[in-house]
């Protein structure tokens, strides 16, 4: 079996996924709410660890359907080397449905329009996106690297060149003093982005990166309650606008509360559904078993 570099990461739809890591960790690595690769130093594997993996996991696992290529950053990769990673994935797995990994903003945009359209052509199908935040102010205060506008250009552009897109945002993100922008301009990135999966995630900062998101905040940061996380999300979703379908998913482990429905048509029983929430506290996840 692999050895993998720990920690490994990936999204919870990769559950049963075969993961191959093209590089590790993150190459950006600053966001303060996130602290998945602060143990490690970026780096791109080579070509000849990358393929020596996946011939053996060719001959143990000849059924596998999906892949997802890790670390965090897989598409930071010369666009030759990741479509040469893909083509390598498409020609030894016959049985293979998808590729996917991570993708920043910046690194969909240092990307050309014809290296991206390359990429899903050789059989790269979808790409898992962090918004996180539609407002400049709470992205700034995160270390986020990105603002809303480029954001959007990001997502449109991999949509142009025909990936299935993926996006994460984290309600609780701007705390009580930013809450009411955070949910107007995360639902502003969403409707014009329109991306085909949306993620809706709470900030958990019980762990190791408390303190540097903290520090790194500028201002007094106060987190929300799960009532104040509720309105929030009342309020996102209340501010959604898009034209084509969109399915939507609260249903992380960072959430107190799960919801789901394809939007636009579902909006409205997404809404009730926070609603009778609200009304039953005592149907929320235990706190204990929360977490990013």
């Amino acid at each position: 079996m692999l050895s993998y570099d720990y920690p490994l990461y990936r999204p919870p739809s990769e559950a049963r996924s075969l993961i191959i890591q093209a590089t590790l960790g993150c190459s950006y690595n600053e966001c303060s709410f996130c602290d998945m690769y602060r143990s490690k130093e970026y780096s791109e594997r080579p070509w000849e660890q990358v393929r020596a993996e996946i011939d053996m996991m060719a001959e143990s696992e000849p059924d596998t359907r999906r892949v997802f290529i890790a670390d965090g950053d897989a598409l930071n990769l010369d666009a030759a080397y990741l479509e040469k990673i893909v083509c390598y994935l498409r020609s030894k797995f016959s049985k293979l449905e998808r590729i996917a990994c991570y993708a920043m903003p910046m690194n969909v945009l240092k990307k050309t329009p014809d290296e991206l359209a390359s990429l899903h052509d050789a059989g790269l199908d979808m790409l898992y996106l962090g918004i996180e935040s539609g407002s400049d102010v709470v992205l700034r205060h995160v270390t986020k690297g990105a603002v809303a506008a480029t954001i959007v250009r990001a997502c449109k552009k991999a949509k142009a060149a025909r990936f299935t897109l993926s996006c994460m945002v984290i309600l609780g993100l701007g705390g009580k003093k930013y809450t009411t922008e955070h949910a107007a301009g995360t639902a502003e990135v969403l409707s014009a982005a329109s991306p085909h999966y949306v993620g809706v995630l709470t900030l958990y900062l019980e762990n190791g990166i408390k303190s540097e998101f903290l520090s790194k905040y500028k201002g007094t940061f106060e987190a929300l309650s799960d009532e104040e996380a509720l309105d929030e999300l009342d309020r996102l979703v209340g501010g959604l606008d898009v034209q084509s379908d969109v399915v939507f998913r609260a249903t992380h482990g960072s959430n107190a509360y799960m919801f789901g429905g394809t939007l636009p048509h579902e909006k409205d029983a997404i809404m009730q559904k926070i609603s009778w929430a609200r009304k039953h506290p005592e149907t929320s996840r235990p706190k204990g078993l929360r977490g990013f």
